[in-house]
């Protein structure tokens, strides 16, 4: 997200180094952007002119800003440099003696070898040998790395990348000039860390390493094992002596590493193990591998049982030659980048000439575009790298010219004719070309082979005729043990290649930039009558969304006309947006997991953050793995298309659509604008305001059309697949399937064309299943029992059959149904089953869902063992479901009642009105922090949709949350408390400085990414600013029972994974076949019941105190003056952090029902 206005393309100081002229102002120090509020294009000849004049007022102002930034990181040694020196000519000459003393040491330092070729400088300082029982080596200071600003990583994760460029490109001198550039800048030196030493090291691997470990000393740094990984590779390549071996060897030996480490901690590309391998043969001729290290064990006592009990698991119904042709089809989708498939939109009759103008002009435009790319790459070649270097040219040379015109016209023939932010088409041309970079960087290291060596053994434990015992291994586990059996080779996690969000944004804008210059058409090719001139075809306007002025680039309508008028039959998608064709590489650790080769993170988070990286790279691996397994679980789910459903919808679709039914219609049935009025004022206001009206809709249709088509072209290609979804999640624990358009998380339509592709035969009670699923989706009988639901499915199968057999054409009874898609798709896989000879036999492929019942308000009634909002949201046995939304509409109208007694005027008024719908929304959002204020303006929303006297508008909506509020404290006595305690604790965090953290019951660490000021296009990201007091209170609450359900949902899906169901949730709605419904119900149960039997409130207190509070303290102490360590809370903070809110008495068993009995009556109800 942006704040304010967009920053436009880099066109001036074009050839600038962008980590010291290129950063973001702070919104305060944005410059006010022309205030151009209609939709109609800029001027076309002042279009570039005004990017030009944008970025050059905003780069003047930052230049400035980012070289202090950078200066201040060496603030502490020029201090003390000023100190020592007694005058100017004394400074001087001690300036002069340091910069030729590293010169120095290179001539005199005693070299490994008698050539030049391979010469790396001993340290001048000989240090302590390391001893294994204890002792730790004495090494030269270094800050660090946990206690280093997200700035300053950033800024040196932007140096790395662009050395790791130059070494792709395999340009080392190159590599290292640039290294130079820094490393002889006193104020740069200090954003270079052993990491691009090393990557230098790498890429002169084959040739030699030339005095980069005396770089190395002179920089304050220490070799590390990827140092000591480069020079032995580059030993092994060489005809190199011993004793330099020997030397190499003992120096490893005195830095307190050990040989072993080299191969069980280094990554290794192509044949640099091997080569490191040779190297130490020849001075250690017996040395043998080191084993590959035990296996660690999970110790969470959540799952302690499930770890260490062998027991079946689910695979495929697929057969092991079918998963190796499947596997080669994702392959040579990853490998193409793109999938092009056919769109269900069925077109006007084509017309030849208009496809072929378009082809005509889109050949012109690529020629054009390649021109203005390799003008642009020349102009950046000519310019020394000591100054004025542009840092974007090494990434405009990783790919083919050809590449970064694909992409850029692949992002041109999809931009919708309403335009789209400057930042999203950035970010999304830079993450474009970062993807096919990786995909390359993966084929040279010969990555893909290992990979395609190891999956091909990893899918016999998935296989229907599998020979491997699926009960003895987790997917990631058989993952692990094929990589350990492959031996040599790369490494399957590359070296850490990932580009700052800076590098990103920037390299898009400057394509952006390129495809706004070079793309252009005749203004006269749709009427010969106009002027015969050259016009652009995007255009920079300005827009508002809410309070925010944001840059657009949008397409001139001559552009929108020409495609408009092809009518293509076509839609082009990047290959990570489409469903897998085979299933996921299993997650093994934060960077490898999900596609075959496109890049994934384990952790979605808000661009330009990286704490959560860290802590998941920071975090022990052990702990990751209950979350590696049950992504895991949910995406080794086979899916397949319920063709006939589908089918359907299409037509639908096709025939002007159906908003009822939650198909939109096209464009074409958007409502007209009014004709001008006369010249009345008051008029002409009017019609401007119906016009904005006009065109907001048409957006929004437009909008909602094309997510459509899209989703039901993707289900329309993979209708007779068999295919997968891996999963991710959020930054709080939520899960997520990695393609983002097409899945389970969508809407009523998606979800009714999902089917899995294993089936289950129903079994006794499928069937009884099935038609409560169908009963649940229609809304009706919510308060009624199960058995009272089953009834209620047989009085009306006759309606259920008439919609299946004819859901156009009959009585329609399952189009008046809350979710009418999947009832229709219910419909019909009763009557498949009702009419099968032996319904019990007959295989079902259908997903039956199990939801939570306000869920959220279930996890704080469990922490607070409120026995009677237990109840109230079905934790405790009863023989009706219970609804809460009913139960505190009923104790606000016992309060209106007595204060309309009492004379209340407003309670009187209020008679008749209070009801479910009304105080519904406002209960479910106080699990998510809804403040009186935002609690009051929902009750006015709902009081104006039943026609509620506007007059007492205002102080009924204010007395009805008060009274809402009021109802919920007594039935859950500890939620606000619990609730209360966590936004104050969340408070003093944030105002001390530091963002808060957690760690879930899985073990899974958590960080808010909430700050002051969102980071922009070219921030250096959120580090260098404070977090948001406000957003860090507000949000600890709800984030925190979103980490608990996440938990919950976890544990439920792996223990799932040992019986042998088919699981996959969307959040709290948990889905498996009609056979297993009790079953997946009692491990649900047991679960919840387990995760709030520890101690976790308890736990979260322990964890705040010592994160927090910097030195040891207990209740009854008095408080002590804050100690100096970075972010230390003040003494008199950290009781608050430790009162844990007092809660009810009640035990799990007592609460929430013995673990074998069904807690909650209703199959909605967990």
């Amino acid at each position: 997200m942006v704040n304010k206005v967009e920053l436009a393309p880099l066109v001036n100081d074009k050839y600038q180094d962008p980590l010291w002229k290129g950063g973001a102002p702070s919104p305060a120090e944005e410059q006010p952007a022309p205030r151009e509020r209609g939709e109609s294009p800029a001027q076309p000849s002042s279009c570039v002119e005004k990017l030009k004049k944008e970025v050059c007022t905003r780069q003047l102002k930052v230049e400035h800003k980012l070289a202090i930034a950078a200066s201040q990181l060496a603030v502490e040694g020029q201090a003390k440099a000023k100190a020592k020196a007694k005058g100017k000519t004394k400074a001087k000459a001690k300036a002069n003696k340091s910069v030729k003393k590293p010169k120095a040491k290179v001539d005199a330092a005693s070299s490994w070898g008698p050539t030049g070729s391979c010469s790396i400088c001993a340290h001048s300082k000989p240090r302590v040998a390391a001893v294994k029982e204890g002792a730790k080596a004495q090494r030269p200071w270094r800050a660090p790395e946990e206690k280093e600003s997200n700035h300053r990583k950033i800024l040196q994760q932007t140096v790395q990348s662009s050395l790791e460029c130059f070494l792709f490109l395999q340009q080392p001198e190159e590599a290292e000039t640039f290294l130079l550039m820094y490393h002889n800048s006193r104020s740069k030196r200090r954003l270079l860390n052993v990491d691009a030493y090393n990557i230098v090291m790498r890429s002169w691997a084959r040739k030699r390493v030339h005095r980069l470990f005396s770089m190395l000393e002179s920089a304050g740094l220490q070799p590390s094992l990827d140092s000591y990984a480069a020079a032995l590779e580059c030993m092994g390549r060489s005809q190199v002596p011993a004793k330099a071996i020997q030397r190499c060897v003992k120096q490893l030996k005195n830095d307190g590493f050990v040989v072993d480490e080299l191969f069980q901690k280094c990554l290794f590309e192509e044949d640099e193990k091997e080569k490191v391998l040779r190297a130490i043969r020849i001075v250690q001729p017996k040395y043998q591998l080191p084993p590959p290290p035990r296996p660690k064990i999970c110790k969470s006592s959540l799952l302690r049982a499930f770890y260490s009990r062998v027991s079946p698991s689910s695979g495929v119904s697929l057969q092991l030659r079918g998963l190796q042709e499947l596997f080669q089809q994702q392959l040579e989708m990853e490998l193409d980048n793109t999938v092009t498939i056919e769109s269900v939109e069925s077109t006007k009759p084509l017309t030849p000439q208009a496809i072929k103008l378009l082809a005509t002009l889109r050949s012109q435009w690529h020629d054009s575009i390649l021109r203005a790319l390799q003008k642009s790459k020349h102009n950046m070649s000519k310019l020394p790298m000591a100054s004025g270097y542009n840092i974007l040219y090494p990434y405009l040379c990783l790919l083919p010219d050809e590449e970064y015109v694909a992409i850029m016209m692949q992002v041109l023939n999809t931009l919708s004719p309403q335009g789209e932010s400057l930042a999203v088409l950035a970010r999304d041309l830079g993450s474009k070309v970062y993807n096919r970079y990786v995909t390359q960087r993966k084929l040279r290291s010969r990555q893909l082979e290992k990979v395609q060596e190891v999956y091909k053994g990893y899918i016999g434990l998935l296989a229907r005729d599998s020979q491997v015992g699926p009960h003895k291994y987790l997917p990631r586990e058989y993952w692990e043990k094929l990589v350990v059996e492959a031996g040599f080779g790369p490494s399957l996690n590359l070296k850490d290649c990932s580009w700052p969000y800076v590098i990103l944004m920037r390299l898009g804008m400057h394509l952006l930039e390129l495809l706004v210059q070079a793309v252009r058409v005749p203004r006269n090719i749709l009427n010969p009558r106009l002027e015969p001139r050259l016009i652009p075809v995007l255009y920079h306007i300005y827009s508002f969304r809410s309070t925010w002025q944001i840059g657009l680039i949008k397409p001139h309508p001559i552009f929108s006309q020409l495609v408009s008028n092809a009518a293509e039959t076509t839609l082009t998608f990047n290959s990570s947006v489409i469903p897998m064709l085979c299933p996921p590489v299993p997650w093994t650790s934060p960077h490898f997991g999900a596609f075959v080769l496109n890049d994934t993170k384990l952790m979605r988070f808000v661009d330009g953050a990286i704490q959560h990286q860290l802590l998941l790279e920071q975090c022990p691996p052990v702990n990751l793995h209950p979350v590696l397994d049950a992504l895991n679980q949910l995406g080794n789910c086979a899916w397949k298309i319920n063709q006939p459903v589908l089918d359907i919808i299409i037509s639908i679709f096709n025939n002007k659509g159906n908003e009822k039914l939650d198909i939109p219609p096209p464009v074409s049935e958007a409502p007209r604008p009014p004709a001008a009025p006369g010249n009345s004022a008051t008029g002409n206001k009017s019609h401007k305001q119906e016009l904005l009206l006009c065109k907001k809709k048409a957006a929004e249709m437009h909008s909602l059309r094309m997510d459509a088509l899209y989703k039901l072209s993707i289900a329309n290609y993979v209708r007779d697949k068999v295919f997968w979804f891996p999963h991710n999640m959020d930054f709080r624990g939520r899960t997520y399937p990695c393609p983002p358009y097409f899945n389970h998380l969508g809407n009523d339509v998606t979800r009714a064309i999902l089917l899995f592709a294993e089936g289950r035969p129903l079994g006794p009670k499928g069937l009884d299943w099935l038609k409560i699923h169908l009963i649940n989706l229609t809304g009706l009988k919510k308060k009624n029992a199960l058995r009272e639901r089953l009834e209620y499915a047989n009085e009306i199968m006759e309606e259920i059959l008439d919609s299946a057999d004819r859901p156009l054409t009959g009585r329609k009874w399952w189009m008046n149904t809350d979710e009418p898609w999947q009832a229709l798709a219910c419909c019909m896989e009763i009557a498949k089953a009702s009419r099968s000879p032996d319904p019990a036999a007959y295989v079902s492929h259908f997903p039956v869902h199990q939801d939570g019942s306000c869920n959220g308000l279930q996890h704080y009634a469990a922490l607070g063992r409120d026995l009677i909002g237990a109840m109230s949201v079905n934790l405790m046995p009863c023989g009706v479901p219970q609804d809460v939304y009913s139960a505190v509409a009923q104790q606000v109208e016992e309060f209106r009642k007595k204060d309309a007694e009492q004379g209340v005027k407003v309670a009187q008024v209020l008679q008749g009105f209070i009801s479910r719908k009304v105080v519904k929304q406002t209960v479910m959002t106080v699990v998510y922090g809804v403040t009186r204020y935002g609690g009051r303006l929902q009750m006015e929303k709902r009081l104006k949709e039943i026609e509620f006297p506007e007059e007492y508008l205002w102080e009924a909506s204010h007395y009805l949350v008060k009274q809402v509020f009021n109802g919920i404290k007594e039935m859950f006595s500890a939620t606000r408390d619990i609730q209360n305690w966590l936004t104050e604790s969340a408070k003093l965090i944030a105002q001390s400085g530091q963002t808060v953290e957690w760690v879930t019951p899985l073990g899974l660490p958590i960080v808010q990414p909430y700050y002051r000021s969102k980071p922009t296009v070219v921030s250096a990201g959120a580090g260098s600013v404070k977090p948001d007091t406000v957003k860090q209170k507000n949000a600890f609450p709800p984030n925190f029972i979103h980490s608990l359900d996440s938990t919950h949902m976890m544990l439920t899906a792996l223990h799932c994974l040992r019986q042998g169901l088919t699981f996959v949730s969307v959040h709290d709605c948990y889905w498996t076949h009609a056979l297993t419904v009790d079953v997946m119900n009692q491990i649900c149960r047991q679960q919840f019941v387990a995760l709030h039997s520890e101690k976790i409130l308890q736990d979260l207190s322990k964890f705040m105190v010592e994160k927090y509070c910097r030195y040891p303290w207990s209740a009854g102490e008095p408080p002590r003056a804050p100690c100096l360590q970075p972010f230390p809370l003040p003494g008199w903070l950290c009781p608050d952090l430790s009162k844990v809110p007092k809660t009810g008495r009640s035990s799990g068993p007592e609460l929430f029902g013995d673990e074998g009995r069904e807690v909650g009556s209703g199959p909605q109800h967990r």
